[in-house]
């Protein structure tokens, strides 16, 4: 975004984008990429892949929030988010395998956010004992 059309919008909502185009500029990126994803699988995960919801609520932030608090926020959110992906890969390797085998998608689902959940815990645990405080 230009600086210019920045200063713009920041002056029209004076720090607060209405929250009306922040659902449809978001929610019309998820229908987009499950419309991409169910006619090309590569492409779809690719995109499903990139970091798009962060992008979104750092870029929201940043429009928003001004000064030491906006800097501190977004780095904040960088940093945590960089955490919480973690526990979340196996599951990818999880509900395929699942899958596969002929176990219903309800099922692997359930399995994968389990999973996601107890390997949270555990990172966390491991982590804390390097000074990061996850919860």
């Amino acid at each position: 975004m230009s600086w210019g059309l920045y200063l713009r919008v920041n002056r029209l909502y004076e720090g607060a984008m209405p929250i009306i185009v922040k659902f449809l500029i978001t929610s019309t990126l998820i229908v987009l990429i499950s419309e991409i994803a169910k006619r090309f699988d590569r492409i779809g995960a690719l995109i499903a892949a990139l970091p798009m919801v962060t992008v979104l609520a750092m870029t929201w932030m940043c429009l928003e929030m001004q000064g030491a608090e906006r800097t501190e926020k977004i780095a904040n959110h960088a940093w945590y988010t960089f955490w919480y992906v973690l526990p979340t890969l196996p599951m990818f390797l999880l509900m395929p395998w699942m899958l596969r085998r002929g176990i219903h998608f309800g099922w692997s689902l359930l399995a994968g956010c389990i999973l996601t959940v107890i390997l949270f815990f555990a990172l966390a645990w491991v982590v804390k004992r390097f000074g990061i405080e996850l919860i």
